[in-house]
């Protein structure tokens, strides 16, 4: 199985490989990542070695595929980005994080319009759904820029650190993808 390249205007998402282990080990590991995902904290050089191997794994089986994301033009990394399958109800779940000195500048935005165009298209999905902590409001925005719908709150779903917090939901159909893609709705926002 060839793993999947995407290509945007600003980002190629590639496979990880060892090499970005320092660069994964240094922006999973801020403390502003952790606390608004379940990346633990600290995080180790080991713990980055099974996670990518773990990644890789999943790959191979069809369960996943976890891009590095990645500079088009520069190549440095940026982030990771994820399609989590559950194939036979052609459901997956899209996973995102981008280093802070990324923040607010769209790149999540952008590759997760690539991963909804290759689920959607490559992977015949009929819906891809996305949750966030309710503490990491900017992951809420990126999921409606790519044209999510707002499905509920999981209350009190995740605890870490010594405190719960609520999941939010959103997720979007074939159809509805396929209408913003023919208005042109998808490169908005």
């Amino acid at each position: 199985m060839t793993f999947p390249i995407l290509t945007t205007p600003r980002l190629l998402l590639r496979a990880f490989t060892p090499k970005d282990i320092p660069d994964l080990v240094r922006l999973a590991g801020d403390w502003e990542i952790a606390r608004t995902t379940t990346i633990p904290h600290p995080y180790s050089e080991e713990a980055a070695c099974r996670w990518i191997a773990s990644q890789r794994e999943a790959f191979e089986q069809d369960h996943a595929v976890t891009w590095a994301m990645t500079h088009r033009q520069e190549g440095y990394f940026m982030g990771a980005i994820d399609l989590r399958f559950q194939k036979q109800r052609h459901v997956a779940e899209i996973g995102y994080w981008v280093g802070v000195p990324y923040w607010g500048q769209g790149y999540t935005t952008e590759a997760a319009r690539a991963v909804l165009a290759y689920g959607f298209g490559e992977q015949e999905l009929y819906r891809i759904q996305a949750r966030y902590l309710h503490n990491n409001p900017a992951s809420g925005r990126v999921m409606q820029k790519i044209g999510m719908t707002y499905e509920g709150t999981l209350r009190a779903a995740v605890f870490r650190d010594g405190a719960y917090y609520d999941l939010l939901v959103y997720a979007i159909l074939k159809p509805e993808y396929e209408r913003r893609r023919a208005a042109g709705e998808e490169r908005s926002a």
